[in-house]
């Protein structure tokens, strides 16, 4: 009787074993899209469903967007300033192009598109070999690295014809030359307006979903709720006003944040780990104080932010520079928080009405409207 027990407790002990390690698993494809995503948009694409349809024109008439793109490299070394700053337009190009072609491949099923994706990252695996420490390197490393990890991640997990020797290929060139850049921003003392902090942190939390590393994974978690930096939801939003702290700066780079919080949220939400709710929804407070303002709203509460490095906290008004001037960050954000949560957002809305259907943006996974339709 006593064996039988044992026995029956050690089945119950395996049974929860199980159902712990399948907790710790990551959803594949998972940075942002999940596979029931990418159905939907096929839907969407097939049965032309507005106002998606419409974005995802858009999208398909991007040249980036299309499988017969040249590729500008590939390049040894790439950056955005200093001696090899003229790679700068050509390579976000290349990659801008695998991170749409890899789109276009779920949502067509057009195994071309998967094709030029893959050999543009390729491509780069095998000549890429540095990012020098120049002032805008974490910013390449953000902005760029986020791209292909997304790409890297879809074709991993949808296009049966990629090989372990190109999947190794890409992921050395992720960890080899992507990651200890944004460990090495990590290790250093805050220094950077918050856009900075944000732009890392989706890159660093997508390559911890494509490499299935859990401590990589919390760490960013950890970076948006409690770092010592300007880029995290406390430290980049106001609790009282939903002021942003590059908002006394320009219009353009407050933008730029929100869109790095808000795609660092979806990729935790499409892991089953609601960061958009942190802080009381500060998130959502940051967008409507930014859409409010941006409408030509000029009676929002504007106070001089004292900033965590100490550098920024000179500005006593609120800047007018790009004033007007929306970026396509604000479908993501409102359908998590009005479609999903049924939360109000009047003055995002407003936005969405006047800008309708999001396009392309080189900085943010853009082409809302159709990619941010779905549940």
């Amino acid at each position: 009787m006593t064996a039988f027990k044992n026995k029956i407790l050690l089945t119950c002990l395996i049974f929860v074993l199980a159902l712990n390690a399948k907790a710790q698993n990551f959803i594949h494809p998972g940075v942002l899209h999940t596979r029931e995503d990418f159905d939907h948009l096929y839907r969407v694409v097939q049965q032309k469903t507005e106002p998606g349809y419409s974005s995802y024109l858009l999208l398909k008439n991007n040249l980036r967007a299309s499988a017969s793109y040249k590729m500008n490299g590939p390049y040894r070394t790439i950056s955005r300033d200093g001696e090899y700053a003229w790679t700068k337009t050509k390579m976000e190009t290349d990659f801008s192009a695998a991170y749409l072609n890899a789109i276009m491949w779920m949502v067509t099923k057009d195994a071309a598109h998967a094709q030029k994706s893959l050999q543009i990252l390729e491509a780069y695996a095998d000549t890429l070999t540095t990012i020098p420490a120049t002032n805008d390197a974490p910013l390449l490393a953000g902005l760029e690295g986020f791209k292909i990890v997304y790409a890297a991640e879809i074709l991993k997990y949808t296009y049966k014809p990629i090989t372990p020797a190109q999947l190794q290929k890409i992921k050395k060139m992720i960890i080899g030359v992507f990651l200890p850049v944004i460990d090495n921003f990590y290790k250093t003392p805050a220094y950077t307006n918050g856009n900075w902090g944000s732009i890392n942190t989706k890159t660093y939390m997508a390559a911890a979903i494509f490499l299935d590393n859990r401590q990589m994974y919390k760490k960013a978690i950890d970076f948006y709720n409690n770092a010592n930096d300007n880029g995290t939801i406390k430290n980049y939003i106001s609790a009282t006003t939903g002021q942003i702290q590059e908002s006394g700066r320009d219009q353009g780079h407050s933008q730029l944040g929100l869109g790095a919080l808000t795609t660092i949220c979806e990729e935790a939400y499409k892991q089953g780990d609601d960061l958009y709710s942190a802080l009381d929804n500060r998130l959502l407070k940051g967008f409507e104080y930014v859409a409010r303002y941006n409408l030509g709203d000029d009676s929002v509460p504007f106070t001089t932010w004292k900033d965590v490095t100490g550098k920024y906290s000179e500005w006593t008004v609120i800047s007018t520079q790009g004033r007007g001037k929306f970026i396509p960050i604000y479908e993501m954000v409102y359908h998590h928080y009005a479609i999903r949560k049924g939360l109000p957002m009047p003055y995002t809305f407003k936005v969405i009405e006047k800008i309708r259907p999001e396009d392309f943006d080189r900085d943010q996974p853009a082409f809302g409207t159709f990619l941010f339709s779905g549940k």
